[in-house]
């Protein structure tokens, strides 16, 4: 029985919520669909994805009620919202649809804020690393683009409730006055309230005072505010400190397989980096070729699978990486979905369709002995994992924040040892840092992948 039901608007988001909670010692998973709910193993917390950031309001409203009554049907105590760490998607409506099925006195309360990734909010104003939201990439991201900073003007666009505003003052102040702003905002008619934070004690201070005036309360945040909630209420514990990061490279045995699918300037460099090193081969896929799913791609899918199976065989580089951006060309996904006559969305699709279907046919390649995959975008990894018939993930811990270590759960490669991470986060060293962490905890819960269906 679930106590924490999580609705994600994508997996990536899932996976970095349920690292959070693992770390405070909560078991955790997050799942694909509902569907998939039926190999949990009694979590006490369950994240579903509900693939709904880029998606008509609607649609999107329909899979997160979908969503919430299956966490209800698993028995569900409490319940969250996650959110974008950038605000993307249809935050307001994906609120309104989980407000509709649970209790009429729940209170939305929205701490967008995740100060270990220098996520904050102050005033109202989403600040990301020192600099307002609507002046980061994510104004010009391609499918969800947010060109907002103040979020109580993007919530009041996007969502039919009444929006609140609670500013770090009255945190700053102390408790006593913190739960009076809630309570005057409440009072006022909000029934969604956006709260200030900068620290994780700010998000304490919050997740402590909405649990002393009894509020029925869905939290709606990137990660932060549902851990703190959680051990609050008695189900885990401040989490651990990161593990340290001090694997040898001579000690890396059998391979990783690092899937590129983000195109962005962070995981150009990221991916460049771990290029430079000796023990690291790369395979360049044509996405170009992937698109074209009918003509190209079944034949840019085998030349790939043979060129990695031969490196891994060869057994000179510990890592082998799959990209499509490192030297390719930058494609417009719009005017290739247009030459193959594609619905919007489709050839990014198709590419990490191939991507995964390459990782599928190294992984089946008997005795290939594959340690863990990292991948890096968010739609990357769904599609991979998808290939790979894995239902969800159980999560055990963080390289970084938002870089999600976990294992497979379901399927031909349940266990397997996997990281994803959005293609905006971390440093130049980040992707070798996954690697050696893909390593290190391969040497724990050793999976050698096998068929286990014939």
């Amino acid at each position: 029985m679930a106590k924490i039901g999580i609705v994600a608007d994508d997996l990536t988001g899932a996976t970095t919520v349920g690292v959070l909670l693992a770390r405070a010692g909560i078991s955790t998973a997050a799942f694909f669909d509902e569907k998939s709910l039926d190999v949990d193993k009694d979590h006490d917390a369950i994240i579903l994805s509900s693939d709904s950031r880029s998606d008509e309001k609607l649609v999107a409203q329909r899979k997160v009620k979908s969503a919430v009554q299956a966490l209800k049907e698993k028995g569900t105590a409490y319940f969250s919202k996650r959110i974008d760490t950038t605000l993307r998607g249809g935050i307001g409506c994906e609120i309104d649809a989980m407000l509709e099925e649970l209790p009429a006195d729940t209170i939305a309360v929205m701490v967008p804020a995740m100060p270990q990734s220098k996520r904050i909010v102050v005033g109202g104003y989403s600040i990301i690393d020192g600099v307002a939201l609507s002046k980061t990439p994510v104004a010009f991201d391609v499918k969800t683009p947010v060109t907002e900073s103040f979020i109580p003007n993007l919530m009041a666009k996007q969502s039919k409730q009444q929006v609140g505003l609670v500013t770090l003052n009255s945190i700053l102040t102390g408790m006593e006055t913190l739960k009076a702003s809630l309570t005057a905002e409440k009072e006022k008619g909000s029934k969604l309230i956006i709260v200030d934070a900068i620290t994780i004690e700010d998000v304490k201070t919050i997740a402590e005072a909405v649990t002393e005036i009894e509020w029925n309360v869905l939290a709606v945040d990137p990660g932060p505010f549902s851990e703190q909630l959680a051990i609050v209420r008695g189900f885990g514990k401040q989490d651990s400190q990161l593990e340290p990061n001090n694997f040898e490279e001579e000690n890396m045995k059998g391979t990783v397989l690092v899937v590129a699918g983000s195109a962005t300037p962070v995981t150009k460099t990221q991916m460049g980096v771990l290029a430079e090193k000796s023990w690291t081969s790369h395979v360049s896929v044509s996405a170009e070729e992937l698109i074209d799913i009918e003509n190209k791609a079944i034949y840019e899918i085998t030349r790939a699978t043979e060129e990695a199976l031969k490196l891994v065989k060869e057994k000179k580089s510990s890592v082998i990486m799959l990209e499509t951006a490192l030297t390719g060309k930058v494609l417009d996904l719009a005017a290739k979905e247009k030459e193959f006559n594609l619905h919007p969305g489709e050839a990014s699709n198709n590419i990490n369709i191939g991507l995964g279907q390459i990782v599928q046919n190294v992984l089946n390649k008997e005795p290939v002995d594959i340690r863990g995959i990292y991948m890096t975008g968010g739609d990357t990894m769904v599609n991979i994992l998808k290939v790979l018939g894995a239902k969800g993930i159980e999560l055990l811990d963080y390289v970084i924040p938002q870089a999600d270590l976990g294992k497979i759960i379901g399927g031909r490669y349940d266990g397997l040892v996997v990281v994803g991470k959005g293609g905006l986060t971390g440093t130049e060293n980040t992707a070798v840092s996954i690697v050696k962490r893909i390593f290190k905890e391969s040497e724990k819960t050793y999976h050698k992948t096998k068929m286990i269906n014939q």
